[in-house]
């Protein structure tokens, strides 16, 4: 199989130096298995998302060094599929819509049991509220939800490969850590084709990736994404997560942390090779 990763920016803000990092460690690991490195542009939150950001998408990285396959994949082109997709899952029984707010999920979660962790991958942790709700998904509840219980009880727990440097090896999934620390994740928000979740596996399926390049931060994530693409009949890629470039005070960079921005250093007269000295590559 040819070796394809992919590089996976949003167009909601300047690309920093944790980007210029992961598109770096996996442009270079394309290079030296003489495989593919792709560009895909998430922009499937369209409130947020700006041309202009995604121009300067290409202007950081094409400055950088980095070279990718064409035609480019936007997500906003790609509504069908991932309709199909949560079609798939919903014919199976694994969905429901629901209704909560953030607010009614807080006061639902106010009073914990000993020991149950209150946040994962995706915020707070839902509590089922509206699990066992049956009325039709074509209602416009705000969000559709994956029944992660259901989900775990029509698969086999899964593994898939990890050969990044903080989790080499091969990992099998654990329905328990599932249920009580991830729960049941949103398929889709209401106004957007999709969330990150569904959308990202169906796209890697379908650009073919062999191995998913990112940071740490997304490891509790990949979990859920094994789980889905497990669900689908898609094939599971193997697994690289890097460590995360973080500020002086030990935080991970976020594109609000714009005095990092590769254009920031580009205009106050960066080399390329600054940019790797301050990465550590």
């Amino acid at each position: 199989m040819t070796f394809r990763t992919r590089f996976a920016p949003s167009p909601t803000g300047p690309l920093h130096l944790g980007h210029a990092y992961s598109a770096l460690i996996a442009f270079r690991q394309a290079q030296a298995k003489k495989g593919a490195f792709l560009l895909r542009i998430e922009d499937i939150d369209q409130s947020r998302s700006r041309p202009h950001w995604e121009e300067q998408i290409y202007d950081d990285l094409q400055w950088l060094g980095i070279k990718w396959q064409r035609p480019v994949m936007r997500q906003s082109d790609r509504a069908s599929a991932y309709k199909s997709a949560l079609n798939q899952l919903t014919d199976m029984g694994l969905t429901y819509p629901c209704t909560c707010s953030r607010a009614d999920i807080q006061a639902a979660a106010s009073a914990p049991q000993e020991g149950v962790p209150q946040f994962g991958p995706d915020g707070r942790i839902y509590p089922g509220t509206c699990r066992e709700k049956t009325f039709d998904l074509q209602d416009a509840a705000p969000v559709v939800r994956l029944n992660m219980h259901k989900a775990l009880q029509r698969i086999s727990p899964p593994e898939f490969d990890e050969f990044g440097p903080l989790y080499r090896g091969t990992h099998q999934l654990d329905p328990d850590h599932l249920q009580s620390h991830v729960g049941d994740i949103i398929l889709v928000r209401r106004g957007m084709a999709s969330s990150y979740h569904l959308s990202v596996v169906v796209d890697d399926a379908a650009q073919h990736i062999s191995q998913v390049t990112r940071g740490a931060d997304l490891w509790e994530a990949t979990q859920i994404h094994v789980v889905l693409q497990t669900l689908l009949g898609l094939p599971i890629p193997r697994f690289y997560h890097h460590d995360l470039i973080r500020d002086a005070a030990g935080k991970r960079l976020a594109k609000r942390d714009d005095a990092r921005a590769i254009a920031t250093y580009r205009d106050a007269g960066a080399a390329p090779q600054d940019i790797l000295n301050l990465i550590g590559l």
